[in-house]
């Protein structure tokens, strides 16, 4: 008997251990850190999506697709954040001047550019 064969239909190869042949099944999904929003989407894909997630977990998919989401998602915040701030003539003046009126600003635009990701990238069909 030989030690390892490839079997054409499916293309898997096998190695004899023992009597047995057993599949060299080697996972193909490097491992990312996903951040927040990868994690926002795993959620949102475990609960509404879960044909979805289970594709990409048997596809050893997941992690890749969700540092994806994460990444397009952090720069999409990241540029919401400095348009929003040019819209609406934010300057560290304003920080160094009026401190309070700056946080109440930035947390305004912190809101809309995170419900803009949400709705545009995180919670989508």
């Amino acid at each position: 008997m030989n030690k390892t064969f490839s079997d054409k239909n499916n293309g898997i190869d096998y190695t004899l251990v023992g009597e047995v042949y057993l599949p060299n099944l080697i996972s193909t999904e490097t491992n990312y850190e996903i951040g927040v929003w990868g994690q926002r989407y795993l959620e949102y894909i475990k609960s509404h999506r879960k044909v979805f997630y289970t594709s990409l977990l048997t596809n050893c998919k997941l992690n890749s697709y969700l540092h994806d989401v994460d990444i397009r998602a952090t720069e999409m915040y990241d540029r919401l954040i400095k348009q929003l701030k040019d819209q609406q003539g934010i300057t560290e003046q304003l920080k160094s001047k009026d401190m309070m009126a700056w946080v109440q600003v930035m947390n305004n635009i912190s809101n809309q550019a995170r419900e803009i990701v949400n709705n545009e990238v995180i919670y989508t069909d």
